[in-house]
């Protein structure tokens, strides 16, 4: 059976499963739930397990360097398979307002096993059995003794070397660190940032070849003075390659002192961090900052090339308003859409509430280079709810799911190259991912990960869990992964969850 075939087959086993289910109310089913036992739409009686799990990598956030949530078509959990999870908790040396990645079968601790790798937010990187949740190394850089218990923190969600053999993580001192995956030894770490007290490593680490992307935004307030930049560094040896500043753009180092760039902000903080497109070029977007179209480029999406020269832009007609009501465009990413008769095009949010359908060939409605050109998207079309939008959408063969504070929905990406609402609830979520043919939202003020069938939006299961923030699930392996809590609370100690059947 083809990838594709195999997807159609588990869709359509969901899907019966789901209308055959019993329609039990959003907040019954919850209501229901037990600390072990996830509610379900009457397949809780089908316990079935598979006689295999397959294994594999969930190398970064949202499984790939595109960030399109679409994870392995098999992970061994089906809705019939939702019943049999059982739950453990893991205590954790901090809150992890991120995701998580795993590593199937590395040695570790001296036999081979699959491996969780986590980042919290004052940066200790963990290394944690998947099986069991036992901690096999922990990272601790040197700032965190000064930073712990402190409103300077980092969200970046940690990313796989492609040899398997080492990871990459930040910490809120400004640093990326290299490490052995074996054993949490340090090889180099590189200062993406002058300035750590006000530039964040927010979004999640990527990878495009052989150099690794990272992004600097600021920290809740927006205080000055900080410039928003993207950073490519070698992987061999963690020398920086290039540098793009969304601010005095003309300025193609890190710069010594954000102040001397006469503005500030523009910052790069949206979960997903980077986006890699299949060609390499890079896509990010930015938050509130200055505008010119020549060396600024606040509340934009940016098209870089992997040497992080600028190619093209979109910014929309309204930025200045944007700038002004604190309705920043890059509170989350560009999310790629599938390629049709060599047409790009690609998805952005806001904290306005707004979908936008931007052309990728023709980014500001024209062909040229970047410049002051505004507006030129496709298409703009209502988020849940409206309200702002800090998750990354998931895009799964022609849908986008996308959930915000105010509901979830399934857009469908027509043939008339135009979104159509498929379906919508009033759940609230972060960022949704797809995998085993499963939708997995978090719903952070309820704390519960809910299971829907994604072409009919039906709740399977609202699997217990804990309030959070910005917190995303990780599903491979027969296990599911979620870590919870809030960034703002500055906390030093915090808790995940392993949902797993029962022979993993």
């Amino acid at each position: 059976m083809s990838p594709r075939s195999a997807l159609t087959f588990i869709g359509s086993v969901i899907l019966a499963l789901a209308l055959a289910a019993c329609g039990a109310s959003h907040g019954a089913a919850r209501a229901g739930a037990s600390a072990a036992t996830p509610t379900l739409a009457r397949i809780a009686d089908h316990r079935a397990v598979p006689a295999r799990i397959p294994s594999g990598d969930w190398r970064t956030f949202d499984a790939n360097a595109a960030r399109s949530g679409a994870g392995p078509a098999d992970t061994g959990i089906t809705a019939r398979d939702l019943g049999a999870l059982r739950r453990r908790t893991v205590a954790l040396d901090g809150v992890v307002d991120a995701s998580v990645i795993e590593a199937a079968g590395v040695r570790v601790g001296g036999r081979r096993r699959d491996v969780v790798v986590l980042t919290t937010d004052y940066g200790r990187t963990e290394a944690l059995d998947a099986a069991t949740g036992q901690r096999l190394w922990e990272f601790t850089p040197r700032s965190v003794a000064r930073l712990e218990g402190g409103p300077q923190i980092t969200t970046a969600t940690p990313v796989l070397d492609p040899s398997g053999r080492y990871v990459y993580a930040a910490s809120p001192d400004g640093y990326i660190h290299k490490l052995v995956l074996a054993d949490g030894r340090a090889l180099w770490a590189t200062a993406v940032t002058h300035d750590a007290h006000h530039e964040k490593l927010a979004g999640a680490l990527n990878l495009d070849g052989a150099e690794l992307v990272a992004e600097t935004g600021g920290y809740d307030g927006d205080y000055p003075p900080y410039v928003g930049h993207v950073v490519t560094i070698d992987l061999a040896n963690g020398r920086i390659t290039h540098v793009f500043n969304t601010l005095c753009s003309n300025i193609h180092a890190i710069i010594a002192r954000p102040g001397e760039c006469g503005q500030s902000d523009s910052a790069i903080w949206g979960r997903p961090g980077a986006v890699i497109e299949p060609n390499h070029d890079i896509l990010v977007s930015t938050g509130n900052g200055n505008f010119n179209g020549r060396t600024d480029w606040g509340d934009s999406v940016l098209e870089l090339s992997p040497s992080l020269r600028l190619l093209h832009n979109w910014t929309p007609a309204n930025q200045a308003q944007l700038y002004a009501s604190d309705r920043d465009l890059g509170s989350t990413e560009p999310v790629l859409l599938p390629v049709r008769g060599g047409r790009r095009y690609a998805v952005q949010g806001g904290k306005d509430g707004i979908l936008r359908l931007l052309d990728l060939n023709a980014l500001a409605g024209g062909h040229g280079a970047a410049g002051p050109r505004t507006g030129g998207e496709l298409q703009s079309i209502d988020a849940p709810g409206p309200t702002d939008i800090f998750s990354q959408p998931a895009v799964w063969h022609s849908s986008v799911f996308v959930a915000d504070g105010a509901g979830t929905a399934a857009y469908r990406y027509g043939s008339d190259d135009r979104l159509h609402r498929l379906w919508e609830n009033g759940t609230s979520g972060t960022s949704p991912v797809i995998a085993g043919g499963l939708l997995y939202v978090y719903d952070e003020n309820a704390g519960a990960l809910d299971v829907y069938a994604p072409s009919s939006g039906r709740r399977l299961a609202a699997l217990p869990a804990a309030p959070g923030h910005w917190n995303s699930p990780t599903v491979i392996g027969g296990r599911i992964f979620l870590p919870v809590g809030n960034d703002n609370d500055h906390a030093t100690s915090g808790e995940m969850f392993i949902w797993r059947l029962p022979r993993r």
